[in-house]
This record gives C-alpha cells, sequence and structure tokens, in this order.
C-alpha cells in the first residue's frame, strides 16, 4: 500500500502516566502490524504541569495505581522506579518530558512510539528523571541518534515551545484522559480502543471505522 494512503491517527499520551506505560506494548504491537496503512503521531499531553508538576511523593495513589496496571496489562515497574517512589522527591514534570520527546522525535528516521517507550522506560524501570538532560543523551545513544544534537535540542526553546504546542493541541482534540489513541477521517476524530485493549481489537476497531468510512 502506498504511503499515501495510509490513515492518520494520533496517540496523545504523558510520559508519567503509567496506564500509557502499560498500555506501550500493546500499541507498539498494534502499530508494526497495521503499519503499511496507518500514520502515526505521538503528541505529549502535560498531565502534570504548573502547579501539578510537584515531587511524586504529593500523589499518594500512585503505588495503588501501579498494581492495578500491572495487575491488567502484565508490564512491570522496575526497580529503579520503586526506590525513586519510596524517596519521593522526583518531581513529575510534563513539560521537560514532553521537551524531551520534542527533541527526539525530531531527529531524522526517528519512530516516536519507540522514543517515548525509551522515555517511559527511563522512568518506570529505572527511576531516572525526566528532566534530566543526560536521560534524553543515554536514549539517544539507545536509539543510534547524536547525543550531542539531542541534548542541544532538548535545550532549546523552540523545543519547549513545541512541547507547549502539543499540549495546545491535545487539548483542540478533546482529550480528557491517556492514553488516547484517535484515528482522523473525513467524517472526523474516532477513538479507538482504551488502556487495556488488546492489539488485536485495536486492529478490528480500525477495521470497522474504516469500512464505515469506505461505506459512507
Amino acid at each position: 500500500m502506498d504511503s499515501v494512503e495510509r490513515v492518520p491517527l494520533t496517540y496523545a499520551f504523558d510520559a508519567y502516566c503509567g496506564w500509557c506505560y502499560g498500555f506501550g506494548p500493546v500499541l507498539h504491537e498494534f502499530a508494526a502490524a497495521n503499519a503499511d496503512r496507518i500514520e502515526l503521531r505521538v503528541l505529549s499531553g502535560g498531565l502534570f504541569t504548573g502547579s501539578r508538576a510537584l515531587p511524586v511523593s504529593a500523589y499518594p495513589h500512585v503505588p495503588g495505581a501501579n498494581e492495578r496496571i500491572a495487575q491488567l496489562t502484565g508490564v512491570t515497574f522496575g526497580d529503579g522506579y520503586r526506590a525513586a517512589l519510596a524517596d519521593g522527591r522526583a518531581v513529575m514534570n510534563s513539560a521537560d518530558a514532553a521537551t524531551g520527546l520534542v527533541a527526539l522525535r525530531g531527529r531524522p528516521g526517528v519512530n516516536a512510539l519507540d522514543a517515548a517507550a525509551a522515555m517511559q522506560r527511563a522512568w518506570y524501570v529505572d527511576g531516572r528523571s525526566l528532566s534530566d538532560a543526560e536521560v534524553y543523551r543515554d536514549i539517544a545513544a539507545e536509539l543510534g541518534l547524536d547525543a550531542d544534537a539531542v541534548a542541544a535540542a532538548y535545550a532549546s526553546p523552540a523545543a519547549r515551545a513545541e512541547a507547549e504546542a502539543d499540549f495546545l493541541e491535545v487539548r483542540r482534540l478533546g482529550v480528557d484522559g491517556y492514553p488516547t489513541l484517535m484515528l482522523h477521517t473525513a467524517q472526523g476524530i474516532d477513538r479507538l480502543g482504551g488502556p487495556v485493549s488488546s492489539a488485536d481489537a485495536l486492529t478490528r476497531a480500525l477495521d470497522q471505522h474504516l469500512a464505515a468510512v469506505t461505506a459512507a
């Protein structure tokens, strides 16, 4: 199938969203299975910004939520992350994380979904702050990118502005929770699945929506 025939999808996520971490493996499987017919962009939603950018200890519901996420999705939370939770001082700043995603996804040949997953592993497995520029240097190396270029992009006002634009776009799309996967067609926007959907269920939903559009 020619690339111009691919249908656009938007994935609204937050690097500090545990449910997005749980949804990640399924979304990767879905994206790989449908790579010939979808064009997926990844936008940051800004879950912890402004007055909500606080130490993780300010959100006492997190450990319980993590248990439920692990139970329902099968993901595991790493020892480094558990140590960060126990320490409680790490600040969850989604604006910094969104800027990091911009710095990574802006490099040539980068799969934004891979970049997002690497960021979530840094936090949810290793317990590393997504406000730390060194994290993005390490992710750049992991993805085969120029670490200096990524670090420079992360520090740039342009990347910060693009991250803010992500937040605005997610709000414009009416997203009220994360993760949210949206299909864009001539008829409008349709949401696909939810945080505990399987990859097969997402593909079936895509098939149904596309069939309905074709029949319209």
